[in-house]
């Protein structure tokens, strides 16, 4: 018997939409990257991308667990000499709620040039407002 491997463009894609509202960070941000993977398909093939497109809403409210709203630094550097810059996560959901979900997932995809192609598919809103309607995603539930 032979394993089979998916070759790339042989899979269907679909979309999905997530509602973050109420949702812990990493439990949200491992899901999203299971289904970004296409670990949940029968034909997940590592090299490959297998995986679907995944639009997540209400980022602005999210949860946090323990203090990381207070301890969980973010960091970020300008390019210039001296200019390393730090945002706390209750800042950061402040000011760019959608940057959070963004970060916490890509820290769950690889290192390569797979895991910078599969986070292209991922979309992000602080609202519950979303301009992807014309793709009709399927309502996901965690």
């Amino acid at each position: 018997m032979k394993t089979y491997m998916a070759k790339p463009g042989e899979t269907e894609q679909k979309w999905h939409l997530i509602d973050a509202r109420g949702q812990v960070l990493g439990r949200l941000a491992s899901e999203v990257a299971r289904i970004l993977r296409g670990k949940d398909k029968v034909v997940f093939t590592p090299h490959v991308d297998t995986g679907d497109f995944v639009v997540v809403v209400n980022a602005a409210e999210i949860r946090l667990t323990g203090n990381k709203v207070s301890d969980k630094i973010y960091y970020h550097h300008t390019g210039y000499p001296g200019g390393i810059k730090q945002m706390s996560a209750g800042e950061m959901l402040e000011k760019k709620p959608e940057e959070v979900v963004n970060l916490a997932v890509r820290g769950m995809l690889p290192k390569n040039k797979l895991g910078r192609k599969l986070l292209k598919k991922l979309k992000v809103y602080a609202g519950s407002e979303h301009r992807h309607e014309a793709q009709k995603p399927e309502v996901r539930t965690l």
